[in-house]
């Protein structure tokens, strides 16, 4: 091999050598690549239930609601001769009247005057009657003409108080006024248009009103009530009755009246604490059916689905078990149920 020869031999290696030692440099100085981790092992979470035991207990289906005092006597004033327009209305809601006191005047149209003139022409009528009485002299004639003329003249002002008094309304008892409709002087008032409402405040009841005539199925008059009412600032927890029902109601014509029988419960209460008035409220609790001694379970407890009744129960603290059951009666907040537990059961809520 010449001498040129081996110098090129020489730079071909060196120059491979290079090459080899700059790619392992290279590879060196890229990262390397991290293992990649294994995910974490979860616990799978324990169900949890809410639970209750079934119980032996009492149930009762009851009717609640507040009630209102309102008088069992109360009249209605209307002018019922004829109507007219309106002069002055002298009371107002709660205003404490008596019997005869004037609640509405309508205006006289000099009626008033009329009566005046009326009353002194009956007062000379009778005066001259009793003079020619007493005249020794008198014939019969004149007398018994004197006696007539003393009747007409009362005959007139009979006729004409009749008139009078058909222009004012007054109260045919005693009480508290509790309604006064919204009129002014000069409107104009019908025959039969109730004007003002009279209650006697000393004998009152509980008017019990409920959305659903359904709420009122199984109640009768006679059936007890508790009824607990403030009374000046006092508590007290009274004894009362149902004394109407829808069915009890008695039949009127008046079509607001019989929507309100149709949906309200009266109660009457013997004895009533001092300070009780018309429109205050009362709580009210009447006990329709009631059933001692039974198995019982909230009601979030009973299911049904596809005509089964059944209740889900645990079994020894984690298995989970369907059971049919019957259920009886059933209150608000409770169930009966006749078959399928017994007590202590634990029953899984819904």
């Amino acid at each position: 091999m010449s001498l040129r020869d081996r110098r090129e031999l020489r730079i071909a290696l060196t120059a491979i050598t290079l090459a080899l030692a700059l790619a392992l440099s290279g590879c060196s100085l890229l990262p390397k690549e991290e293992e990649a981790l294994a995910p974490p092992l979860v616990k799978p979470a324990k169900e949890s239930y809410q639970t209750v035991n079934a119980e032996k207990g009492d149930i009762a289906v009851t009717i609640n609601g507040t009630a209102y005092f309102e008088s069992v006597h109360t009249e209605v004033a209307q002018f019922t001769g004829t109507g007219g327009r309106i002069k002055d209305i002298l009371v107002s809601s709660g205003d404490e009247v008596k019997k005869g006191d004037v609640l509405v005047q309508l205006v006289m149209d000099d009626l008033d005057l009329q009566m005046k003139e009326q009353e002194l022409a009956l007062e000379k009528a009778k005066y001259n009657l009793k003079q020619t009485r007493a005249n020794q002299d008198s014939e019969p004639e004149v007398v018994r003409m004197a006696a007539l003329q003393t009747q007409i003249e009362q005959l007139k002002y009979d006729r004409l108080k009749e008139k009078y008094d058909n222009k004012q309304l007054v109260s045919a008892i005693d009480g508290v006024v509790t309604f006064v409709e919204d009129l002014k002087p000069g409107d104009y008032v019908d025959t039969y248009q109730t004007l003002v409402i009279v209650a006697d405040p000393t004998k009152l009841r509980l008017t019990l009103g409920l959305d659903s005539s359904d709420n009122l199925n199984g109640v009768s008059v006679g059936f007890p009530a508790e009824v607990n009412v403030n009374s000046d600032g006092q508590k007290a927890k009274l004894a009362g009755k149902v004394v109407q029902t829808p069915e009890s109601a008695p039949q009127t014509l008046n079509k607001d009246l019989a929507e309100k029988y149709a949906r309200t419960l009266y109660i009457g209460v013997d004895k009533l604490p001092a300070g009780v008035r018309i429109g205050m409220m009362a709580n009210v609790t009447i006990t329709t059916k009631k059933k001692e001694g039974i198995v019982k379970i909230p009601r979030s407890g009973l299911r049904n689905s596809l005509g089964r009744t059944f209740v889900r129960t645990l079994v020894d603290g984690s298995k989970l078990r369907e059971v049919d059951v019957e259920a009886g009666l059933s209150s608000a907040t409770e169930v009966e149920i006749v078959n399928g537990l017994k007590e202590g059961d634990v029953v899984v809520l819904q």
